[in-house]
């Protein structure tokens, strides 16, 4: 009779999380009427798979296409995946990511995060605010700063990524993707690299 009742919660609980797209903090979770001890029982029985502290997803679920992504996005909802990690989204690198570049805005409390790893980056007004996009990932919003925006950022800290990263970077954004100019320079404005950027746009462009 226990089990019964135990399998109806599991099935109640499988339920909410599927009507949340699989993914739930374990805050969501209580607050959708899931007991602790029941979420900790479909954890323990790998009905659940999780996804970082707190984080928990349905394990019969599809694999997560950018799962690192969707983790960073659902535990720092403030910030925005850029320099190497918005390239490596735009298909723009062949840098593999050690960690998750995002970037936050000035003064903003950094976040503690068990996993994936993490590189934080301070950018403040206009910096920060321009050039984001919000693009879906299971069922996740994820905010990445446009290409175009995110080739400004380089140039800005091509002394941290490496100035062979960032011309490459530019060099493929000229083959895979339709180059936008006017945004570049605009970028460029708001980053305080123009004067850096239009000599190389002038001749990769």
């Amino acid at each position: 009779m226990a089990n019964r009742a135990t399998d109806k919660k599991v099935d109640a609980a499988k339920q909410i999380f599927r009507r949340h797209d699989g993914i739930l903090r374990t805050g969501e979770a209580l607050n959708q009427g899931i007991h602790r001890r029941t979420l900790y029982a479909m954890r323990d029985e790998g009905v659940l798979e999780r996804l970082d502290r707190g984080l928990y997803r349905l394990a019969d679920l599809p694999p997560l296409s950018d799962p690192d992504l969707v983790t960073v996005a659902r535990k720092i909802p403030k910030g925005v995946i850029c320099l190497i990690s918005a390239l490596h989204f735009h298909n723009i690198t062949t840098q593999i990511p050690h960690a998750v570049s995002i970037a936050l805005n000035r003064g903003t409390e950094p976040p503690r995060l068990a996993f994936p790893p993490i590189q934080l980056y301070w950018f403040s007004g206009e910096a920060f605010a321009a050039g984001i996009e919000q693009h879906s990932i299971e069922s996740t919003t994820v905010r990445v700063y446009s290409a175009e925006k995110t080739l400004a950022d380089c140039f800005k800290y091509r002394n941290k990524i490496g100035m062979d990263t960032v011309l490459e970077a530019l060099k493929l954004y000229r083959e895979r993707m339709k180059p936008k100019p006017r945004k570049l320079i605009e970028f460029a404005r708001v980053c305080r690299v123009e004067k850096t950027m239009r000599p190389y746009l002038e001749v990769i462009l």
